[in-house]
């Protein structure tokens, strides 16, 4: 299954900041610059991770958006489920002939909430490298995020 890009963007916005600090303050600005995002889409984002509580946004001069404490304990699966609130295809109002018998769009659902239910278990915190005493990234355990990571150059703001 292909994720949108919104979706996509969700969740390297909140797995670059949970990479980050706790408690650190970051514009959409500078999350966008770091991912090589628009602008724009990232504050969309960033609005629509608010609401579903994953972000805390600050307006003013010393506003910012930061991670929330609970946002890395939350399932991957359930914020793409809510997300990816679409059917894979959608047939309703079109003229397809084979709309009155066709089985594919139900087999199509089934597999889209398969694919969401295998990561309902995953947590944000299971995307996040594990660092070890000395600061260096640690593998996690099979299952458990990713081998390695990319180096970030976030200013502080």
């Amino acid at each position: 299954m292909q994720l949108t890009l919104f979706s996509d963007l969700s969740l390297r916005v909140i797995t670059l900041m949970a990479m980050g600090e706790s408690g650190r303050k970051y514009t959409a600005a500078e999350v966008a610059e770091s991912l090589n995002a628009s602008r724009a889409h990232v504050s969309k984002v960033v609005s629509r991770l608010v609401e579903l509580d994953f972000l805390d946004a600050v307006k003013g001069r010393n506003g910012g958006i930061y991670l929330r404490e609970s946002a890395t304990e939350k399932s991957v699966g359930k914020l793409l489920r809510t997300l990816e609130n679409n059917e894979v295809v959608d047939c309703v109002g079109t003229d397809c002939p084979l709309l009155p018998t066709c089985l594919l769009r139900g087999k199509l659902a089934a597999a889209q909430e398969a694919f969401f239910a295998a990561l309902d278990p995953v947590l944000i915190a299971d995307l996040i490298p594990l660092k070890s005493a000395n600061g260096a990234d640690v593998n996690r355990p099979e299952g458990g995020g990713p081998q390695g990571s990319t180096q970030l150059n976030i200013r502080p703001v």
